[in-house]
């Protein structure tokens, strides 16, 4: 599937949610330090409920570390300071997708250096950003959607009827 990467988060609530994404779209997380949370924070583990068993979680010192790891990877930079829009790039299986921490993003060296794959999320008017957790899945599931929602369950059902 695709791998999420989040650079130094900061908010364990954030954290938590991208985890539930992760399990259910079948991403892997990878988490670039310093955290601004304990892994073992009780909001992180609330807002991840039991899916954390579910997700491959990886971590690393700085981002270059997961660069070294898959040098041949494809990656993707969210930020507002992006010319292209996340929807016109083809994704693949196996895309990594980096996001910034909350409060400033992904560091200008880092977009600077890969700003050919530097992507943004369209908005109106003056909003700044959209909080973490639903960037992030705004993105998988754009990615997930252009290679057919592979391995997803495509059916609902009603548990019961009155």
């Amino acid at each position: 599937m695709f791998h999420v990467v989040l650079v130094e988060p900061e908010i364990p609530q954030n954290t938590g949610n991208i985890v539930r994404t992760c399990a259910a779209t079948g991403c892997c997380l990878h988490l670039i330090r310093p955290l601004g949370f304990e892994v073992s924070d009780k909001y992180l583990k609330r807002a991840g409920l039991d899916y954390w068993d579910y997700v491959d979680i990886s971590y690393y010192d700085c981002i270059d570390d997961l660069f070294q790891k898959y040098p041949t990877a494809r990656f993707y930079f969210f930020s507002t300071k992006a010319a292209k829009v996340h929807s016109d790039v083809c994704y693949q299986e196996g895309d990594f997708l980096v996001f910034g921490k909350e409060t400033k993003g992904l560091p200008e060296s880092l977009l600077a250096a890969h700003y050919e794959s530097a992507v943004r999320l369209p908005m109106i008017g003056e909003i700044r950003s959209l909080n973490l957790a639903n960037s992030v899945a705004v993105a998988v599931f754009e990615a997930w959607r252009q290679c057919g929602y592979r391995e997803g369950n495509l059916q609902g059902h009603l548990r019961s009827q009155p």
